[in-house]
């Protein structure tokens, strides 16, 4: 039987870092109180701490998605060209096999495909 992982919210999770940073109880009461792990609550705040500039900063945290989003862009398009890349390699292979004389049916089996799909290439490059 699994068991399945607890997910809080940002919200939730700044409300008991502030509690502790507040120090009025100890991290061990206040996860105790909330039914959150010490470990956990020790992370949040250090990741709190680790991050708190960017509240005053925002150019630089849009900044920083901008060029996140610039790069996935980047990668995909890249990834893109590259499957791009190999199936025209197939393709050409497939029209080369035609050319010495290979049955559909053969060129078919060996790059996994239908015959119709080896027919669609063919048509397509006549």
């Amino acid at each position: 039987m699994s068991v399945k992982r607890k997910s809080y919210s940002a919200d939730f999770k700044a409300k008991l870092v502030l509690e502790v940073l507040e120090g009025e109880k100890t991290i061990n009461e206040i996860a105790s109180k909330y039914e959150v792990l010490p470990v956990s609550l020790k992370n949040w705040k250090k990741q709190f701490l680790e991050n708190m500039s960017l509240a005053f900063d925002k150019s630089t945290v849009v900044k920083e998605y901008k060029d996140e989003i610039v790069r996935l862009k980047q990668k995909s398009l890249d990834e893109y060209l590259k499957i791009y890349t190999s199936l025209e390699d197939r393709n050409r292979k497939i029209l080369e096999a035609i050319g010495d004389g290979y049955k559909q049916s053969e060129i078919a089996k060996y790059f996994g495909l239908s015959s119709a799909g080896v027919s669609y290439i063919v048509n397509l490059k006549s």
